[in-house]
């Protein structure tokens, strides 16, 4: 699978102990500037050209976890992070256990008031009009939050019923954007379908270095149709990630600033152009960081991938 001839590619916010390198015509910032000196890039939401920051945080497996615990009392510096690098997207599900409570949770302490910080997704994964509206403001105190920045029909479940519901919602003032999402290639004709037939302001969909089908149809599709697109599973669902871990950096991962296999593999899902922001989950800091650290920096061109993504086996 080949990839797209004429997208721009994203680079990663660490900077070259050499000077500078050039990106698609662009300098990378001095090497004397430290991890997250530069500003993370955003992108505007085509349905309203609201910018948003290119990486958020995911709360799969990560934040479910009860008050009290060890994993619990790492997640404050989780968002700390998050918000420091100027990220602001916090996604999470009903289907994620503990997350959307314990997110709320976290966002409701005085050291880190919501407002102006988090763009706040979740999901309605039901079936049925009535169990949906339930499901939803179930959503809404859990997050403790009266009005939703991004509500998704999770995996397309009963999604033409839902969606009725959403755009009342939207209309009203209760959300502020309505999408879709699924995550595995075997349902991208029907995401395409929908993507098609609705009017939409988000999908979340599964991209990454070792699973690039999106490219093919939908991600020229929602760019086609105004889309914004929140990217989940950019460490091919976290074994590509272990996989290349073990293995050392290439050196032209520093021609691009990159210092970590995360930030690789985040610079190249932010590379292609119809990519609004991506959501890589971690329950640990100084992960949040090195992720956030990927929104940030100069952009390099599809043939840098081209060239570069064999030498890794990809």
């Amino acid at each position: 699978m080949t990839l797209p001839a004429n997208g721009l590619f994203l680079t990663r916010a660490r900077l070259l102990r050499l000077g500078m390198a050039l990106c698609a015509g662009a300098a990378l910032p001095p090497a004397s500037a430290q991890q997250g000196s530069l500003k993370m890039n955003t992108r505007p939401i085509p349905s309203t050209q609201e910018a948003l920051p290119v990486v958020g945080c995911g709360t799969w497996i990560g934040f479910d976890q009860r008050p009290g615990t060890d994993e619990y009392q790492r997640l404050p510096g989780v968002l700390d992070a998050l918000f420091a690098a100027g990220g602001t997207v916090i996604d999470s599900s009903p289907m994620y256990g503990r997350s959307e409570e314990t997110t709320g949770e976290l966002l409701a302490a005085a050291s880190r008031p919501r407002e102006n910080k988090a763009f706040l997704a979740t999901k309605v994964w039901t079936s049925g009009r009535e169990a949906g509206i339930a499901q939803m403001e179930q959503s809404f105190a859990r997050l403790r939050t009266q009005r939703m920045d991004l509500m998704q029909v999770h995996n397309l479940m009963d999604w033409k019923t839902h969606l009725s519901t959403l755009r009342n919602w939207k209309e009203k003032g209760r959300v502020r954007y309505i999408g879709i999402t699924h995550y595995t290639a075997s349902a991208y004709r029907e995401v395409e379908a929908v993507l098609r037939a609705e009017k939409l302001d988000f999908l979340q969909i599964n991209y990454s270095l070792d699973a690039r089908e999106a490219e093919e149809r939908l991600l020229p599709l929602a760019a086609e149709r105004g889309v914004a697109v929140i990217v989940n599973m950019p460490f091919g669902g976290g074994g590509l990630l272990r996989r290349l871990r073990g293995k050392p950096l290439p050196a032209w991962a520093g021609e691009i600033g990159c210092t970590s296999w995360a930030q690789v593999l985040l610079k190249f899902v932010l590379s292609h152009p119809a990519v609004t922001c991506t959501i890589p989950g971690t329950s640990r800091a100084e992960h949040m960081a090195d992720n956030a650290a990927a929104g940030a920096g100069a952009f390099p061109d599809a043939a840098f991938w081209r060239r570069n993504a064999e030498s890794i086996g990809l």
